[in-house]
């Protein structure tokens, strides 16, 4: 298998480990508060990130990578996992996931602020046009009655595409796990605080469902999703293999379906494939 195919597999599986991530975070915030989810999530994470590192004998990063770690733990260690849990308190997962059609602009965006990378004007006008499309979706179905959780969402993207992008651009010198792994144990005093104190006073308050979606954010959402991702994104391009989150929203929808029983309206798969056809379009014209 060629290089190209297997930054493609890389990243498809890292989509696919992502799909879960909001239905089992809505699942996780109605047991547990958003914060304390955040900083326990991050901590186990961190832990696995250690032994893997140790078993690896992986050399410690530069001081220069520092600012870069940095800027990834803040996107997708603590801003994407908090911001989501917030969002999820006042809607559903399915109708958070139909705001993952902007992550493929976003992570676009990011790629030419912080990669360098060029794209012709073609490729912004699809990639513009699939925002407008999940922005006017949300106007007329949610701002009305839960805009918290929309602008949480919103935000939450935006934070999102800044990881991403800077952790793909990162991964091409340190390696996609490497990556990850190194923002996580940056990352683990601040969220062992965040965890410690947010503690639920009773744990045995906390549902076996609630702890079910802890694990899965924890283990796959928040450790061995980013180590397919970056890997991708580093070896195919930042904007060329992030338009594989097109995928996410068609997974996520299914899982909160089939798993959670929530309702999937129709519009809400209209706006999902109205983004993905814009993005295809812009993929087509991405340098």
């Amino acid at each position: 298998m060629d290089s190209k195919a297997v930054s493609w597999l890389n990243g498809f599986m890292g989509v696919a480990i992502f799909a879960g991530s909001l239905p089992a975070t809505r699942v996780a915030v109605l047991g547990m508060d958003s914060f304390f989810l955040t900083g326990a999530r991050a901590v186990v994470a961190a832990l696995l990130a250690t032994i893997w590192l140790l078993v690896g004998r992986v050399a410690r990063p530069q001081r220069a990578d520092l600012p870069s770690l940095a800027l990834v733990g803040f996107g997708v260690v603590l801003g994407f996992p908090l911001l989501t849990a917030l969002a999820l308190q006042y809607i559903t997962s399915a109708h958070s996931i139909v705001y993952l059609g902007l992550l493929p602009l976003c992570t676009a965006v990011f790629g030419v602020i912080l990669a360098g990378e060029r794209h012709k004007p073609v490729f912004w006008g699809f990639s513009i046009l699939g925002s407008l499309v999940v922005m006017t979706y949300a106007a007329q179905e949610g701002l009305d009655a839960a805009w918290q959780g929309d602008l949480y969402m919103l935000a939450a993207v935006v934070v999102c595409g800044m990881g991403y992008a800077e952790g793909g651009r990162l991964s091409r010198r340190l390696g996609g796990w490497q990556v990850i792994c190194w923002a996580l144990v940056l990352s683990a005093p601040f969220m062992f605080v965040m965890m410690v104190w947010f503690w639920p006073q009773s744990v045995s308050s906390v549902n076996a469902s609630a702890w079910l979606g802890f694990g899965y954010v924890s283990v796959f959402s928040m450790f061995l999703g980013f180590v397919f991702w970056y890997r991708g994104l580093a070896h195919g391009g930042i904007a060329a293999v992030g338009q594989l989150q097109l995928l996410q929203p068609f997974m996520g929808l299914g899982l909160a379906a089939a798993l959670l029983g929530e309702a999937v309206h129709a519009s809400m798969i209209w706006v999902t494939l109205g983004a993905a056809l814009c993005v295809a379009g812009a993929r087509r014209f991405a340098s």
